[in-house]
């Protein structure tokens, strides 16, 4: 393959973990490979096409195994995860709030669409606790 396959094939993978999916740092190490491999390809190193997919799956695997783990860490390890840390957290309703009805409500910056699951009506400036969360709406009754 030549090495200016490799580098667009690096590009594509580095691209895609970007702007495309959020494959949680996968697809770096793999661009990266890709582009290392062409690397090696652009400066001579004359290797049969097997030997070329040999050194991308071996450094792919290898740079995922020693860094990914602490890449992903550093650079999302401090995002706090709302799925578990808002249930049973009180809030303060802003508007009424008519049962299986629901509103939008700030909360750590972020607005959330608050879903009342109670039979009950519940009037503004009522505070409520968040049953469950379930994306971006939090559920209360």
């Amino acid at each position: 393959m030549p090495w200016w396959s490799w580098m667009i094939l690096g590009a594509v993978l580095l691209g895609a973990e970007l702007l495309v999916v959020d494959a949680a740092f996968y697809l770096v190490f793999l661009g990266v490979a890709a582009a290392i491999t062409g690397a090696a390809v652009l400066l001579g190193m004359g290797m049969e096409l097997w030997v070329q997919w040999l050194l991308f799956g071996s450094l792919s695997l290898i740079a995922m195994v020693t860094f990914r783990q602490r890449v992903y860490q550093r650079l999302r390890g401090n995002t706090p995860d709302y799925g578990d840390g808002l249930g049973g957290e009180i809030i303060r309703l802003a508007s009424d709030l008519p049962a299986g009805s629901h509103c939008r409500h700030e909360l750590r910056g972020s607005m959330w669409t608050v879903i009342n699951r109670s039979p009950n009506d519940i009037p503004a400036n009522t505070e409520v606790s968040i049953t469950e969360v379930q994306g971006l709406n939090l559920v209360i009754k």
